[in-house]
């Protein structure tokens, strides 16, 4: 055990944050990305019965966001006509706000096949539980 490090975060976890360099992605995906897929050249780590808000919060205790981007955290656009509501996006922001001193302008959207493409570069893939729809999003680490 350790002190200080959130319980959510497994030792699985926890190397392969550390083993990140700047500019490395990490994507927290939604129960309905195909994480094994996008993630072929990536660490997958299953963490099902987990949401994507807890082990983000989890995540930015530890985790710095890249400064040198506009958007060092990014989600996956709605696809136009596609009439779902994103209130985990809200969840997100307060979350990055406590941990990046420019808060929700830290955020942005990267449409779907692009967040896709993007996602097949990231170094590792967090496989989730959450079933709130358009919930993936990306971070990108910067330095401490």
């Amino acid at each position: 055990m350790l002190k200080g490090i959130p319980k959510i975060l497994s030792p699985e976890l926890l190397k392969v944050l550390c083993e990140m360099g700047h500019s490395d992605r990490l994507v927290i995906a939604d129960g309905n990305f195909p994480a094994e897929t996008m993630g072929k050249n990536a660490i997958v780590i299953r963490m099902d019965g987990h949401g994507t808000c807890e082990i983000l919060e989890a995540i930015l205790q530890l985790f710095p966001l890249d400064t040198y981007v506009e958007h060092p955290v990014n989600l996956m656009q709605v696809m136009p006509g596609d009439p779902v509501e994103t209130p985990v996006w809200e969840s997100y922001k307060e979350i990055v706000k406590k941990a990046d001193e420019r808060g929700a302008e830290a955020v942005g959207e990267i449409e779907r096949f692009a967040f896709y493409e993007q996602a097949k570069t990231a170094y590792a893939i967090i496989a989730t539980g959450e079933s709130a729809l358009y919930a993936n999003i990306m971070l990108q680490k910067g330095v401490v």
